[in-house]
């Protein structure tokens, strides 16, 4: 584990974000529209390059501090360590985004899915995000808040979560998994003002999705999508933020569908 250096504190004390996987894709977007709302964001990738001590120069020209940390969401025994780099670099932290994930490493029949495939997608997108959620709870338990910021645990999961694709099986399922960590969590802190959130971005115009592009220009093309377009970073950035913000503590558990109306059961 390693990491960029922070970049100059500002002139006033800001909430503070850790979001998983920020370097690229949903997961730049959402720490770039965290910064734009106030926060400083540390982002986690699995590699910290000079792309990503491009994302710490963004969010210092919008104000904050920001902090880039390597690290596998995979590796469990690295997730006390972040969480502390997080906590020594900024002294507090007030929001976690779950972001980071993989796709499943082939897509194909069902019938062929293979057990390594299921375990690695497990291992990252469930296992991992379920224990770096406990070791960012257990600090946020550790260290009330002591000025009243909102705090809050946010969990990009997909649409997935609900609708199957037997293509993606592994990926279906550790989607799934998501929708229960977060009500998991959202009845164990109910009662500590720590917010719980599920987004489940749709068809979301990535890196991830690059590989079908054509296939989703078809199926948008043909009514898939209700609103008639992909979605983009920016649409769940600014969703993110706004449940970051600490407005919707009395809807903690809920479940928010960024997806075009993709999930509408329609006849």
């Amino acid at each position: 584990m390693s990491d960029t250096a922070v970049s100059p504190s500002p002139a006033a004390a800001r909430p503070v974000a850790l979001v998983t996987g920020g370097r690229q894709g949903i997961g730049r977007a959402i720490v770039e529209a965290l910064a734009t709302a106030g926060f400083d964001v540390a982002f986690t990738a699995r590699t910290v390059d000079a792309q990503s001590d491009a994302i710490v120069d963004v969010i210092a020209a919008r104000g904050g501090r920001g902090l880039a940390i390597a690290s596998d969401l995979a590796a469990l025994d690295e997730h006390a360590g972040v969480v502390a780099r997080v906590a020594d670099a900024f002294g507090r932290i007030d929001c976690l985004v779950n972001n980071a994930g993989i796709g499943s490493p082939v897509r194909g029949d069902l019938l062929d899915l293979a057990p390594e495939h299921f375990d690695r997608v497990i291992a990252v997108n469930l296992r991992g995000t379920l224990f770096f959620t406990q070791a960012v709870a257990r600090w946020m338990l550790d260290h009330p808040p002591t000025d009243g910021m909102a705090r809050n645990l946010i969990t990009v999961s997909s649409v997935s979560a609900a609708m199957a694709s037997p293509e993606r099986g592994d990926y279906c399922v550790s989607k799934a998994g998501l929708a229960m960590v977060n009500q998991l969590f959202a009845l164990r802190l109910a009662q500590s003002g720590i917010g719980v959130f599920e987004l489940r971005p749709g068809i979301i115009r990535t890196e991830m999705t690059s590989g079908v592009a054509g296939k989703y220009d078809a199926l948008i093309a043909g009514g898939l999508v209700p609103q008639g377009r992909w979605g983009e970073g920016d649409d769940i950035g600014s969703i993110v933020a706004a449940l970051a913000g600490g407005g919707f503590a009395f809807a903690s558990g809920s479940v928010i569908q960024a997806d075009g109306g993709l999930s509408i059961q329609r006849l």
